[in-house]
């Protein structure tokens, strides 16, 4: 999954951007306004958090002038306790969520998990598809009750997968939500996750979950009776 977070206090930015790399996101930041709106327009995030006292632009603008063109981002915003108009505007300029300073970083953890998992039609913290189980909160996969061993890179290649359960996600796409803005990115990489992935998942080739479609990407296939 790949996050924005746009945030004015320097320290604050660096230590959520620390906290949420450490959940294994691709981040990227901004500190101010500007900034924000642009790298939310021109990059493909799954969620952003972003703080109302923005400087050159305020978040509840930011916010606006994403909603305006159209832009269904899933947006966290973050306010001080004590200015509810603040809370109130930013809601109604397109937030999704909100948090009032200071909170614990845990629960913003747990309300972005949720935002994307309600952006991607699922409420549950559980994504499953036949014998296979993904838990997001524990980054726990199982098939069959088999616990996996995943590389970090192999666990968000198959959350974003299984998030988007019979779309077909072309190699850019995935690349795109794997890596932050400063990664070398590689998307032959990608091919090299999949086939590990493959191998993990169905040693046997009995249940078949990633489907290649040549020339257009990867599918991860809902099996019958998965909701």
């Amino acid at each position: 999954m790949r996050l924005l977070i746009v945030e004015d206090e320097n320290n604050l930015r660096e230590q959520l951007a620390d906290r949420f790399r450490q959940q294994g996101y691709a981040v990227d930041t901004a500190a101010d306004g500007v900034d924000g709106l642009y790298m939310a327009s021109e990059y493909p995030f799954d969620a952003a958090v972003i703080d109302l006292g923005l400087p050159k632009l305020s978040g509840s603008e930011l916010i606006r002038q994403l909603r305006d063109k159209g832009s269904t981002l899933p947006i966290l915003i973050l306010t001080a306790r004590s200015r509810w108009q603040e809370k109130v505007e930013g809601l109604e300029a397109g937030g999704d969520d909100y948090l009032a300073k200071p909170f614990h970083v845990e629960e913003l953890l747990a309300r972005i998990n949720a935002l994307i998992r309600r952006s991607a039609g699922s409420g549950d913290t559980k994504l499953r598809s036949g014998p296979v189980t993904l838990d997001t909160l524990s980054h726990e996969v199982t098939v069959a009750d088999r616990k996996l061993d995943l590389t970090a890179y192999e666990y968000r290649t198959l959350e974003y997968l299984m998030l988007h359960a019979g779309e077909v996600i072309s190699k850019t796409r995935l690349t795109e939500h794997l890596y932050d803005q400063d990664f070398d990115r590689d998307s032959n990489v990608i091919e090299v996750f999949v086939g590990r992935l493959r191998k993990k998942l169905d040693p046997d080739n009995s249940y078949l979950p990633i489907e290649t479609l040549r020339g257009r990407g990867y599918r991860f296939n809902v099996s019958e009776g998965d909701s």
